[in-house]
């Protein structure tokens, strides 16, 4: 059978969106998420994580996006805003294409963010991908692959790549994800080349009006191509701590993020997982593949 990772995003990011996550990984329907460490509530997401009795796997989501660096603003001035928080992804973007961002920063501050996740954690994260797809992108890809290739295993490393049937076939933001896709290739390439695991293909990209669909799940999977295939999951139970941290209201981040947890929880998921010839997995129990 296929293998199939179920992978939360942002865990941590408040807690009861991390206290979602785990209910899901109590069903069996998440086997994996990944903490922003950058987050006022990491280290309470972490909390609970322990009294859950590490029931998921925990790696690290790297985050230049939102909320504030791990270092002092001051030592990072190309990266924050002038309330020394990190700019929005739009806006970072900008000024990394502009050459804006200054690359001693963004490895001071990523290996800060690394050392905080074992400091929490206890040992190296086994999976990583970055925030808002950041690791997609150079120099910032760059500067995570030389930090994590330190490190023995090498983590699983997600690759932002989407097989031309699923952008053709399953409707919702498709020009998004062709140019997240194009650059992910670049990056799942250079990520293959250096040794690190990873994904096959990439599922469950999207914004927030296309996961009202009932079938929003059940046709990525059933369109999936891939021995080796990932799927990309928000959910979380209303939160109150998250605001416009995720994102401006007209955009329903938490919104999202509840129905998620409505489509993941319900018993038809796991049916359809089975019925598209997947198996539930870790990152660490996949198997590495070639892009």
């Amino acid at each position: 059978m296929r293998r199939l990772i179920v992978t939360a995003d942002d865990f941590g990011v408040g807690p009861n969106t991390s206290r979602g996550i785990l209910d899901l990984a109590e069903l069996g329907v998440v086997t994996s998420t990944v903490l922003l460490v950058n987050s006022p509530f990491a280290e309470d997401g972490v909390k609970q994580w322990e009294r859950s009795g590490r029931r998921l796997e925990l790696g690290w989501h790297p985050c230049l996006t939102m909320d504030s660096p791990v270092l002092p603003a001051r030592a990072v001035p190309t990266l924050v805003n002038s309330s020394g928080q990190f700019q929005s992804l739009g806006t970072f973007l900008k000024c990394l294409l502009r050459g804006r961002v200054n690359r001693a920063e963004l490895e001071a501050e990523l290996t800060a963010q690394y050392r905080r996740f074992i400091k929490l954690v206890g040992t190296p994260p086994t999976s990583v991908n970055g925030h808002h797809h950041i690791h997609i992108f150079r120099p910032v890809g760059d500067v995570l692959l030389k930090l994590l290739g330190e490190q023995t295993p090498k983590p699983f490393v997600r690759r932002v790549v989407e097989p031309l049937n699923t952008l053709a076939r399953v409707p919702g933001v498709r020009l998004k994800r062709w140019v997240l896709s194009t650059l992910g290739r670049g990056a799942a390439k250079r990520q293959a080349r250096a040794g690190f695991p990873g994904n096959d293909s990439l599922l469950g990209i999207t914004d927030p009006p296309f996961v009202n669909d009932p079938d929003f799940f059940t046709r990525w999977l059933r369109e999936a191509k891939g021995d080796v295939c990932e799927l990309m999951v928000h959910p979380g139970h209303a939160d109150d701590t998250l605001g416009d941290r995720d994102g401006p209201a007209s955009a329903n981040q938490s919104g999202r993020r509840v129905r998620e947890m409505e489509l993941l929880s319900d018993p038809a998921f796991r049916q359809v997982v089975g019925q598209a010839g997947f198996v539930l997995v870790r990152s660490v129990e996949r198997g590495a593949s070639a892009p």
